[in-house]
Protein backbone atom coordinates (compact mmCIF):
# COMPACT_ATOMS: atom_id res chain seq x y z
CA UNK A 1 0.00 0.00 0.00
CA UNK A 2 1.15 3.53 -0.48
CA UNK A 3 2.02 5.77 1.73
CA UNK A 4 -0.50 8.51 2.85
CA UNK A 5 1.52 12.02 2.49
CA UNK A 6 0.19 15.31 3.50
CA UNK A 7 0.66 19.26 2.07
CA UNK A 8 -1.21 22.37 2.28
CA UNK A 9 -2.76 25.04 0.20
CA UNK A 10 -3.24 27.65 2.87
CA UNK A 11 -5.59 26.36 5.63
CA UNK A 12 -6.35 23.08 3.75
CA UNK A 13 -4.39 20.05 3.89
CA UNK A 14 -4.38 17.78 1.44
CA UNK A 15 -3.77 13.77 1.00
CA UNK A 16 -1.79 12.47 -1.59
CA UNK A 17 0.28 9.35 -2.45
CA UNK A 18 2.39 8.49 -4.95
CA UNK A 19 3.16 5.04 -7.41
CA UNK A 20 6.34 4.67 -9.56
CA UNK A 21 9.87 6.26 -9.26
CA UNK A 22 11.04 9.36 -8.57
CA UNK A 23 12.60 9.31 -12.00
CA UNK A 24 9.10 8.48 -14.11
CA UNK A 25 7.68 11.13 -15.84
CA UNK A 26 5.44 13.12 -13.51
CA UNK A 27 1.68 12.20 -13.80
CA UNK A 28 -0.79 13.85 -11.49
CA UNK A 29 -4.21 12.12 -11.27
CA UNK A 30 -7.16 14.67 -10.21
CA UNK A 31 -10.64 11.88 -9.23
CA UNK A 32 -13.90 12.61 -9.87
CA UNK A 33 -17.13 14.22 -7.67
CA UNK A 34 -17.45 13.48 -4.20
CA UNK A 35 -14.60 10.44 -5.11
CA UNK A 36 -11.61 9.94 -2.66
CA UNK A 37 -8.26 8.84 -4.45
CA UNK A 38 -8.68 5.45 -3.42
CA UNK A 39 -10.64 4.74 -6.20
CA UNK A 40 -8.34 5.38 -8.80
CA UNK A 41 -7.56 1.60 -8.91
CA UNK A 42 -4.05 0.66 -7.31
CA UNK A 43 -3.87 -1.79 -9.93
CA UNK A 44 -4.11 1.36 -13.23
CA UNK A 45 -1.42 3.15 -10.82
CA UNK A 46 0.73 0.53 -11.69
CA UNK A 47 0.64 -0.51 -14.61
CA UNK A 48 1.17 4.13 -15.17
CA UNK A 49 3.85 3.51 -12.89
CA UNK A 50 5.83 0.39 -15.01
CA UNK A 51 5.14 2.16 -18.20
CA UNK A 52 7.46 5.17 -17.09
CA UNK A 53 5.40 7.48 -14.82
CA UNK A 54 6.02 9.11 -11.45
CA UNK A 55 2.65 8.64 -10.22
CA UNK A 56 0.45 11.18 -7.53
CA UNK A 57 -3.44 11.12 -6.82
CA UNK A 58 -4.77 12.97 -3.90
CA UNK A 59 -8.29 13.82 -2.22
CA UNK A 60 -9.49 16.69 -3.71
CA UNK A 61 -10.72 19.08 -0.82
CA UNK A 62 -14.16 17.98 1.23
CA UNK A 63 -13.16 14.18 0.37
CA UNK A 64 -10.92 11.66 2.15
CA UNK A 65 -8.66 13.11 4.62
CA UNK A 66 -8.05 16.44 2.78
CA UNK A 67 -9.58 19.30 4.11
CA UNK A 68 -13.47 18.90 4.89
CA UNK A 69 -16.00 21.90 4.99
CA UNK A 70 -19.39 22.82 5.94
CA UNK A 71 -22.71 24.11 4.72
CA UNK A 72 -24.57 26.77 5.98
CA UNK A 73 -27.30 25.26 5.08
CA UNK A 74 -28.79 22.61 2.82
CA UNK A 75 -28.17 23.06 -0.67
CA UNK A 76 -30.11 21.15 -3.80
CA UNK A 77 -27.82 19.59 -5.85
CA UNK A 78 -29.32 20.66 -9.13
CA UNK A 79 -29.15 24.34 -7.97
CA UNK A 80 -25.73 24.00 -7.77
CA UNK A 81 -24.95 22.24 -10.84
CA UNK A 82 -26.68 25.38 -12.05
CA UNK A 83 -24.29 27.89 -10.10
CA UNK A 84 -27.19 28.96 -8.17
CA UNK A 85 -25.47 28.32 -5.11
CA UNK A 86 -23.12 30.01 -3.04
CA UNK A 87 -20.01 28.24 -3.33
CA UNK A 88 -17.71 27.85 0.00
CA UNK A 89 -14.54 27.70 -2.39
CA UNK A 90 -14.03 28.00 -6.57
CA UNK A 91 -12.89 25.51 -8.85
CA UNK A 92 -9.30 27.85 -8.89
CA UNK A 93 -9.00 26.86 -5.12
CA UNK A 94 -9.25 23.30 -6.33
CA UNK A 95 -6.92 23.88 -8.89
CA UNK A 96 -4.55 25.54 -6.76
CA UNK A 97 -4.69 22.50 -4.46
CA UNK A 98 -3.55 20.16 -6.93
CA UNK A 99 -0.57 22.78 -7.62
CA UNK A 100 0.26 22.52 -4.62
CA UNK A 101 0.51 18.85 -4.38
CA UNK A 102 2.86 19.40 -7.31
CA UNK A 103 4.79 21.71 -5.36
CA UNK A 104 5.33 19.02 -2.46
CA UNK A 105 6.48 16.53 -5.14
CA UNK A 106 8.83 19.22 -6.13
CA UNK A 107 7.61 19.41 -9.51
CA UNK A 108 7.48 22.46 -11.74
CA UNK A 109 5.54 21.01 -14.79
CA UNK A 110 3.33 17.50 -14.82
CA UNK A 111 1.43 15.26 -17.18
CA UNK A 112 -2.36 16.20 -15.87
CA UNK A 113 -5.13 13.46 -15.78
CA UNK A 114 -8.74 13.93 -14.63
CA UNK A 115 -11.84 11.67 -14.74
CA UNK A 116 -15.26 13.32 -14.78
CA UNK A 117 -15.56 16.67 -12.69
CA UNK A 118 -11.18 15.97 -12.53
CA UNK A 119 -11.48 16.15 -16.19
CA UNK A 120 -12.69 19.80 -15.83
CA UNK A 121 -10.41 20.07 -13.21
CA UNK A 122 -7.36 19.05 -15.32
CA UNK A 123 -8.61 21.59 -18.25
CA UNK A 124 -9.09 24.33 -15.72
CA UNK A 125 -5.20 23.61 -14.52
CA UNK A 126 -4.13 23.57 -17.94
CA UNK A 127 -5.80 26.81 -18.50
CA UNK A 128 -4.87 28.45 -15.34
CA UNK A 129 -0.76 27.02 -15.24
CA UNK A 130 0.11 26.47 -19.02
CA UNK A 131 3.69 26.41 -18.19
CA UNK A 132 3.14 23.69 -15.48
CA UNK A 133 1.57 21.37 -17.83
CA UNK A 134 2.78 19.05 -20.05
CA UNK A 135 0.21 17.44 -21.08
CA UNK A 136 -3.22 16.87 -20.49
CA UNK A 137 -5.71 13.91 -20.51
CA UNK A 138 -9.38 14.63 -20.07
CA UNK A 139 -11.60 11.45 -19.13
CA UNK A 140 -15.43 10.88 -19.30
CA UNK A 141 -15.97 14.66 -18.88
CA UNK A 142 -17.10 17.77 -20.41
CA UNK A 143 -15.86 21.18 -21.27
CA UNK A 144 -14.85 23.06 -18.37
CA UNK A 145 -15.78 26.58 -20.22
CA UNK A 146 -19.42 25.34 -20.68
CA UNK A 147 -21.93 27.63 -18.99
CA UNK A 148 -23.69 26.03 -16.14
CA UNK A 149 -27.06 25.37 -18.12
CA UNK A 150 -24.88 24.22 -21.08
CA UNK A 151 -23.80 21.60 -19.19
CA UNK A 152 -27.19 19.73 -18.75
CA UNK A 153 -26.70 18.87 -22.46
CA UNK A 154 -23.98 16.24 -21.51
CA UNK A 155 -25.32 14.86 -18.74
CA UNK A 156 -27.94 12.18 -18.48
CA UNK A 157 -30.13 13.47 -15.43
CA UNK A 158 -32.07 9.91 -15.55
CA UNK A 159 -28.77 8.55 -13.75
CA UNK A 160 -27.58 12.28 -12.06
CA UNK A 161 -31.29 12.27 -10.19
CA UNK A 162 -30.78 8.06 -8.99
CA UNK A 163 -27.38 8.61 -7.72
CA UNK A 164 -28.84 12.03 -5.76
CA UNK A 165 -31.83 10.37 -3.82
CA UNK A 166 -29.22 7.51 -2.55
CA UNK A 167 -30.03 8.05 1.23
CA UNK A 168 -26.69 8.66 3.37
CA UNK A 169 -26.10 5.37 5.52
CA UNK A 170 -25.75 5.68 8.97
CA UNK A 171 -23.35 2.39 9.64
CA UNK A 172 -20.22 1.48 7.88
CA UNK A 173 -22.06 -1.69 6.39
CA UNK A 174 -24.68 1.01 5.49
CA UNK A 175 -22.44 3.31 3.59
CA UNK A 176 -20.77 0.51 1.90
CA UNK A 177 -24.07 -0.57 0.19
CA UNK A 178 -24.63 3.24 -0.33
CA UNK A 179 -21.09 3.65 -2.42
CA UNK A 180 -21.30 0.03 -4.43
CA UNK A 181 -25.02 1.22 -5.59
CA UNK A 182 -23.35 4.62 -6.43
CA UNK A 183 -20.38 2.70 -8.45
CA UNK A 184 -23.27 0.28 -10.22
CA UNK A 185 -25.15 3.31 -11.47
CA UNK A 186 -22.33 4.71 -13.04
CA UNK A 187 -19.86 1.53 -14.16
CA UNK A 188 -19.36 0.17 -17.64
CA UNK A 189 -22.30 -1.58 -19.11
CA UNK A 190 -20.26 -3.68 -21.49
CA UNK A 191 -17.98 -5.52 -18.81
CA UNK A 192 -18.45 -7.22 -15.60
CA UNK A 193 -19.40 -5.50 -12.68
CA UNK A 194 -15.65 -5.22 -10.29
CA UNK A 195 -18.01 -6.13 -6.82
CA UNK A 196 -15.16 -7.46 -5.15
CA UNK A 197 -12.90 -4.67 -5.59
CA UNK A 198 -15.58 -2.23 -5.45
CA UNK A 199 -16.71 -3.54 -1.83
CA UNK A 200 -12.98 -2.96 -0.76
CA UNK A 201 -12.44 0.23 -1.88
CA UNK A 202 -15.84 1.77 -0.21
CA UNK A 203 -15.03 -0.24 2.59
CA UNK A 204 -11.61 1.93 2.70
CA UNK A 205 -13.15 5.05 1.70
CA UNK A 206 -15.43 4.27 5.52
CA UNK A 207 -12.63 4.34 7.01
CA UNK A 208 -10.73 7.05 5.89
CA UNK A 209 -13.37 9.39 5.94
CA UNK A 210 -17.29 8.49 6.04
CA UNK A 211 -18.98 10.25 2.87
CA UNK A 212 -20.34 13.90 4.15
CA UNK A 213 -23.50 14.24 0.88
CA UNK A 214 -22.94 18.12 1.45
CA UNK A 215 -19.74 17.57 -0.25
CA UNK A 216 -21.31 16.85 -3.25
CA UNK A 217 -22.99 20.13 -3.69
CA UNK A 218 -20.11 21.85 -2.24
CA UNK A 219 -17.81 20.85 -4.92
CA UNK A 220 -20.75 21.22 -7.79
CA UNK A 221 -20.67 24.95 -6.77
CA UNK A 222 -17.28 25.54 -6.85
CA UNK A 223 -16.68 24.00 -10.28
CA UNK A 224 -19.70 26.13 -11.49
CA UNK A 225 -18.55 29.21 -9.73
CA UNK A 226 -15.66 29.64 -11.71
CA UNK A 227 -14.56 31.53 -15.31
CA UNK A 228 -11.97 29.98 -17.54
CA UNK A 229 -9.94 31.20 -20.82
CA UNK A 230 -11.31 29.28 -24.21
CA UNK A 231 -10.45 25.75 -24.28
CA UNK A 232 -8.88 27.08 -27.53
CA UNK A 233 -6.09 28.47 -25.68
CA UNK A 234 -4.77 25.45 -24.62
CA UNK A 235 -1.22 24.31 -26.38
CA UNK A 236 -0.28 21.03 -25.25
CA UNK A 237 -0.63 17.78 -26.49
CA UNK A 238 -4.18 16.62 -25.43
CA UNK A 239 -5.91 13.23 -25.09
CA UNK A 240 -9.74 13.09 -24.19
CA UNK A 241 -11.05 10.03 -23.28
CA UNK A 242 -14.63 8.88 -23.46
CA UNK A 243 -16.91 5.90 -23.15
CA UNK A 244 -19.95 5.35 -25.39
CA UNK A 245 -21.75 3.52 -22.77
CA UNK A 246 -21.52 5.69 -20.19
CA UNK A 247 -24.88 5.86 -18.18
CA UNK A 248 -23.76 9.30 -16.93
CA UNK A 249 -21.96 11.58 -19.32
CA UNK A 250 -22.39 11.83 -22.87
CA UNK A 251 -20.07 10.72 -25.51
CA UNK A 252 -20.71 14.30 -26.79
CA UNK A 253 -18.91 15.70 -23.52
CA UNK A 254 -15.70 14.10 -24.69
CA UNK A 255 -16.13 15.17 -28.76
CA UNK A 256 -16.86 18.86 -27.56
CA UNK A 257 -14.11 18.72 -25.59
CA UNK A 258 -11.50 17.31 -28.33
CA UNK A 259 -12.84 19.90 -31.16
CA UNK A 260 -11.77 22.63 -29.03
CA UNK A 261 -8.30 22.08 -28.19
CA UNK A 262 -6.40 22.43 -30.67
CA UNK A 263 -4.79 18.93 -31.96
CA UNK A 264 -6.74 16.83 -28.90
CA UNK A 265 -6.93 13.48 -29.73
CA UNK A 266 -10.20 11.83 -29.14
CA UNK A 267 -10.11 7.97 -28.36
CA UNK A 268 -13.61 6.01 -27.53
CA UNK A 269 -14.07 2.62 -25.71
CA UNK A 270 -16.94 0.64 -26.45
CA UNK A 271 -18.85 -0.57 -23.61
CA UNK A 272 -17.40 1.69 -21.15
CA UNK A 273 -19.23 3.74 -19.13
CA UNK A 274 -18.22 6.20 -16.24
CA UNK A 275 -15.51 4.05 -14.99
CA UNK A 276 -12.19 2.26 -16.60
CA UNK A 277 -12.61 -1.69 -16.65
CA UNK A 278 -9.30 -3.42 -15.89
CA UNK A 279 -9.90 -4.92 -19.32
CA UNK A 280 -9.34 -1.29 -20.90
CA UNK A 281 -6.43 -0.82 -18.72
CA UNK A 282 -3.21 -1.56 -21.38
CA UNK A 283 -4.85 0.44 -23.91
CA UNK A 284 -5.88 3.28 -21.97
CA UNK A 285 -2.00 3.53 -20.01
CA UNK A 286 -0.88 3.11 -24.15
CA UNK A 287 -2.77 5.83 -25.11
CA UNK A 288 -1.38 7.98 -21.74
CA UNK A 289 1.73 7.69 -22.48
CA UNK A 290 2.39 8.25 -26.39
CA UNK A 291 0.47 11.89 -24.95
CA UNK A 292 2.93 12.67 -22.56
CA UNK A 293 5.71 11.28 -24.96
CA UNK A 294 6.89 8.50 -23.25
CA UNK A 295 7.76 4.66 -23.70
CA UNK A 296 4.55 2.74 -22.70
CA UNK A 297 5.39 -0.60 -21.56
CA UNK A 298 4.15 -3.54 -23.77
Amino acid sequence: MPKTQYTNNGDVTLAYEEFGDESGAPLLMIMGLDFQMVWWPDGLCEQLAAAGFHVVRFDNRDTGLSTHFTSARKENALRAQLGMSKPAYTGLDMVNDAAAVMDAMGWSEANILGASMGAGLAQAFALTYPQRTLSLISMMGLPVTVSSFGSLKYIRMGTLSKMFRVKPASTREGEIEMLIDIYRLIASPGYPFPEEWAREVAGTSYDRAPRDPESTQRQLAATRAQKYPRLSTIAVPTLVIGGDADPIMKISGSRDTAKQIPGARLVTYPGVGHNLPEAVWPAVVAEVAQTAGIASAD
